[in-house]
């Protein structure tokens, strides 16, 4: 028996309490640290800093030193959020019914899907090289824009390189990237020029 005539089995559940009041203390601040980060980046933080982070979180510096021990799992949870976000609009159903169509509606769509994920994919891009997670989804987002652009072009069509590289890279991330900051068109003009484009390229291809 233990000196205030608590048993060893009532000491154990006291203990394990504890222990879940304290992941449950630190999944909280973790999500608030996230929601923060998510804020931050998304207004053109590249880099929050630990006490902008806390400030916008509500918790203490400490708190946000211990998480940002472990950017993994931030990262994680911010790309989680992110997906989440734009998952609806990446997988609904076409409106057109022949693949041309299908091909201009995938423009459209992913105008307002780049628009939504550009500060966070910018500020993964910089910090990609310091993170096996960053890195590891850089490749799969790139692989993932071809995979949804060969799945609405007929099966005969795949073997045609330049219809496939030309959409490929007028309907990538990285093109939107190019035409919205280093060349500074709006969002309608970048979309504009890119319809302009696209459409030459299927008007080429009887």
């Amino acid at each position: 028996m233990l000196r205030n005539g608590k048993s060893s089995a009532d000491a154990n559940e006291a203990a394990a309490s504890g222990a879940d009041g304290r992941r449950l203390r630190s999944e909280v601040s973790r999500e608030r640290i996230v929601g923060a980060m998510l804020a931050l980046i998304g207004a053109g933080a590249v880099t929050p800093g630990a006490e902008a982070v806390a400030a916008k979180a509500g918790v203490g510096l400490r708190t946000v030193f211990r998480h940002f021990e472990n950017m993994e799992t931030l990262y994680q949870r911010i790309d989680t959020h992110i997906t989440d976000e734009v998952r609806p609009l990446a997988e609904a159903p076409f409106k057109a019914r022949e693949w041309k169509g299908k091909v201009l509606e995938m423009l459209a769509r992913r105008a307002r899907i780049f628009e939504r994920i550009m500060p966070f994919k910018i500020a993964a891009d910089v910090h990609r090289h310091q993170s096996p997670f960053l890195s590891a989804q850089t490749g799969w987002f790139v692989r993932e824009q071809r995979v949804a652009l060969l799945a609405i072009l007929p099966p005969e069509r795949h073997a045609d390189a330049e219809l496939v590289e030309s959409l490929d890279l007028l309907l990538s991330f990285d093109c939107w990237r190019r035409l919205r900051k280093d060349q500074k068109l709006s969002a309608a003009r970048a979309q504009q020029t890119l319809d302009q484009l696209i459409r030459a390229a299927l008007k080429a291809k009887r």
